[in-house]
């Protein structure tokens, strides 16, 4: 029997009927997996956790490392924009302050003078000590001869006189050559302290990390202590959140935790607690939590892994919200949602 290929109003008939029944076969719209993303999610917040699991709202966050100006200035140099990667001991500023320069060079001046009159002392020393030594010997030569009544005592007196002169000069060349010293050490110490104000201004990142803020521009006259840039410890990011005393009881530092967060809810971050408060205290407001307003909490610390951060450092980012989750019985095993699965 000879099949007959259906006409164009069969086919749009056809096609009517399958959409009409929900058969018909489409892409699924570009939010769909969004959308499966948020159901994730919403089920880790409302469903009850399996007994010995506690769970808290919170976010990510790191610490915060401020670049500040020791001393006065103006900012020749800001070498880093906000989002910069930078490594510990890089150069991220420079700040320009030519009246300290001035002032090395007059410290430098004085490190010279002061080293000339030391020279000056030493060469006084020696004729002094040449004085002496002439003085004593005809001082000594005196006492035979005065003995033997060969010299008038009158003499004599005023060659021992003479001797004493000479030593009492050469105790006042040692003591001017310490005067010389010391005005050198002291020279040379304004020399260390202006050049260790200079090499302050030269500012550089304390450790690696990610700018965050710029606060300063290149131009601008900024006082001691001024902070220039703030920097994020990429190696240092947690998640805060709190609970009530009853789940923060029995956690121990250093027991393994979970974080979610809500871009990537499908992503389960390991971490570790670090911190748990020793006092209670009202939640925050920027924090939400199941738990009622008025009710202390205690506030609680997930460290991620740092081999983590340094895997993922680029996609690291703080303020981002999520889930922690902890657990309050120690021999309680981690549900599959909760096995650790990363990128």
């Amino acid at each position: 029997m000879r099949r007959t290929r259906p006409g164009p109003r069969a086919r749009g008939a056809l096609l009517a009927i399958l959409l009409a029944t929900g058969f018909a076969v489409a892409a699924p719209p570009p939010s769909l997996a969004q959308s499966r993303l948020k159901q994730l999610i919403d089920r880790l917040r409302g469903q009850k956790m399996p007994d010995g699991i506690a769970k808290s709202n919170g976010r990510i966050e790191a610490t915060q490392v401020d670049v500040a100006a020791k001393y006065a200035g103006r900012i020749s140099k800001l070498l880093v924009k906000e989002g910069d990667e930078v490594s510990a001991g890089q150069v991220v500023a420079t700040i320009s302050s030519p009246e300290t320069e001035a002032q090395l060079r007059g410290a430098q001046s004085q490190v010279l003078r002061a080293k000339k009159s030391l020279a000056e002392a030493v060469a006084l020393i020696a004729q002094r000590n040449s004085d002496l030594t002439f003085a004593d010997a005809d001082y000594s030569r005196g006492k035979e001869l005065v003995g033997k009544g060969y010299m008038a005592k009158q003499i004599f007196d005023q060659r021992k006189a003479k001797a004493e002169a000479a030593k009492a000069a050469l105790d006042a060349a040692k003591a001017q050559e310490d005067q010389a010293k010391f005005a050198v050490q002291s020279a040379e110490a304004d020399v260390q302290r202006l050049e260790a104000m200079l090499v302050d201004l030269v500012l550089r990142a304390p450790r690696d990390g990610r700018v965050q803020y710029r606060l300063a521009r290149e131009g601008e006259v900024v006082g001691a202590g001024t902070r220039i840039l703030t920097l994020l410890d990429l190696s240092d990011v947690y998640m805060t959140i709190y609970l009530p005393a009853s789940q923060a009881g029995p956690l121990a530092l250093n027991d393994e935790a979970r974080i979610i967060l809500d871009p990537v809810p499908q992503y389960v971050v390991p971490a570790t607690i670090s911190f748990v408060a020793a006092d209670a205290q009202f939640t925050p407001k920027s924090v939400e939590t199941e738990e009622e307003r008025e009710k202390l909490t205690f506030r609680i610390k997930l460290q991620i892994d740092p081999q983590v951060l340094k895997t993922y450092r680029k996609r690291v980012k703080t303020g981002v919200r999520g889930i922690g989750f902890v657990r309050i019985k120690g021999n309680v095993a981690w549900p599959p949602d909760l096995a650790v699965k990363l990128p």
